[in-house]
C-alpha cells in the first residue's frame, strides 16, 4: 500500500516539475534569475530521487515564491 502512495506522489511531483519548468521558461526575467531558478529545479529533481516528500515540500515553496513574484538573485 505504501508503494502505491509513493508512486502517486512521484507522479504528482513529476507533473508539477514539468509545470514549474514551463512557468520558469515563460517568465520575463533576466537570464541570471532564470538560471538560478533552473538550478533550484535541478536540485529539487535530484532530491526527489532520495527524499520524495522533501522534494515535494521544496517544490511547494518554490512554486509559492514564483506565484508571489519572489525570485532569487541572478549571478
Amino acid at each position: 500500500m505504501e508503494g502505491d502512495s509513493q508512486l502517486k506522489l512521484y507522479g504528482q511531483v513529476a507533473d508539477r516539475l514539468k509545470e514549474a519548468h514551463s512557468q520558469v521558461r515563460a517568465l520575463q526575467v533576466p537570464e541570471g534569475v532564470r538560471m538560478a531558478l533552473n538550478r533550484k529545479l535541478l536540485v529539487i529533481t535530484a532530491a526527489a530521487k532520495h527524499d520524495l516528500p522533501d522534494a515535494a515540500r521544496r517544490l511547494d515553496r518554490l512554486m509559492k515564491d514564483l506565484d508571489e513574484g519572489r525570485f532569487p538573485e541572478g549571478d
